[in-house]
């Protein structure tokens, strides 16, 4: 693949600090065919960034802990359709939080029993407060922490806002779906993912836990400043906590992530290792919505961590841990394409009808940054030109 096009853009952003640095990689089935580094791991730093180079991965763990879950259900170990407080008991324990009397939160028990198809769609009416104002004023109203201080509290002390299969709500699904791991594997989430997902793929830089020489390799994380430029900034990642959140807590590199994609481009196999048959990744591309809406916008109710994220203009679903595009995107994407992406600016693509995917990690925060999100556009339009 000729990289010219795509070496300009990343240098043009490095050049007009879009971003401080990237990687970016993109493949086919048999193997890597562009693969780019540019810029540093902080503003006016001198230590440039390498394809080895460790970023904060966040919400592309997500694919991670996806397939774990999927190898299970495919062992047979797990059921897509069984109730989540039958594997894990606190989740049982939450309402629905409706709104406010006042300064009183009004909670009701859930109409449904959310399932492990309801976590991995994230339809199980679990949400985030930096993208829902109800949640948001429940923290601030209550005290009780957020998924960001890695606590198991986190989770079972904040209420659902929604009944499961209602709607899509982007939310720590996924993290409730490491606990539905961790009870039924036996083992704690990071080891069961070392073990099942990450070891076979030969995914050695991806963990929940980086060594000191891993992060003496990581990425400054940087906000966007009011006059367009960047900073770095200590706001998030947080450290490691009592438990590994499946929904944002792993580190990886661009490689390690591409093996990954690589895997599920190539039916579940890589380098002769299988983590997941290849029905199964079929099962997970297959849209699962089951009639819950997609929201026209996900609104941000923490300005610093995301910008509001308007909706694709064409038909979308959700598999079991993906988000799908349901139609061809001219000069882009085929339909069937799997995506998804980090709160950090890091975004990927698995478009099996073209035999591509891609990656392209940064570390910036808000999320959905119009400049990142042009930059990506333009790496996408370039890539399928080539």
């Amino acid at each position: 693949m000729k990289g010219t096009a795509m070496d300009a853009l990343l240098g043009r952003a490095v050049d007009d600090r879009v971003v401080p640095g990237v990687v970016a990689l993109v493949a086919d089935r048999d193997g890597v065919v562009y693969e780019a580094a540019r810029g540093s791991l902080a503003v006016d730093d001198g230590q440039r960034a390498q394809p080895d180079t460790l970023f904060w991965i966040a919400s592309m763990t997500k694919a991670i802990v996806s397939v774990g879950a999927l190898r299970l259900i495919e062992r047979h170990e797990l059921e897509l359709d069984r109730p989540v407080a039958d594997i894990v008991p606190q989740f049982g324990a939450l309402a629905v939080l409706e709104g406010f009397d006042g300064d009183v939160p009004r909670l009701r028990p859930p109409t449904a029993a959310a399932t492990v198809r309801h976590l991995l769609t994230h339809t199980s009416g679990a949400g985030y407060w930096f993208s829902n104002a109800n949640l948001l004023r429940f923290h601030e109203l209550t005290g009780v922490l957020n998924a960001s201080t890695a606590r198991r509290a986190a989770l079972f002390d904040v209420p659902l806002v929604a009944d499961a299969g209602k709607r899509w709500e982007y939310g720590t699904s996924t993290d409730w779906l490491g606990l539905v791991i961790e009870a039924v594997s036996g083992l704690d989430l990071a080891t069961y993912c070392a073990t099942h997902v990450l070891g076979p793929l030969g995914m050695r830089d991806t963990t929940f836990t980086p060594s000191a020489a891993q992060m003496a390799r990581r990425t400054r994380l940087h906000a966007r400043t009011p006059d367009g430029g960047l900073e770095p900034t200590s706001l998030w990642p947080p450290a490691v906590g009592e438990f590994h959140s499946g929904g944002a807590g792993a580190f990886g590199t661009g490689p390690d992530y591409m093996r990954l994609l690589r895997a599920l481009l190539r039916d579940g196999e890589l380098d002769g290792a299988r983590v997941l048959d290849a029905a199964t990744v079929e099962l997970a591309f297959t849209d699962h919505l089951r009639g819950a809406p997609l929201p026209e916008t996900v609104h941000a109710s923490v300005p610093e961590l995301m910008n509001d994220v308007p909706s694709l203009p064409c038909a979308q679903g959700w598999g079991l841990g993906f988000h799908l595009v349901l139609e061809d995107l001219p000069g882009l994407r085929r339909a069937g394409t799997a995506d998804w992406a980090g709160i950090a600016n890091c975004y990927y693509w698995i478009d099996r009808a073209s035999g591509i995917a891609a990656v392209l990690l940064t570390q910036v925060l808000p999320f959905f940054d119009a400049k990142i999100v042009e930059l990506l556009i333009g790496f996408e339009q370039a890539v399928y030109a080539s």
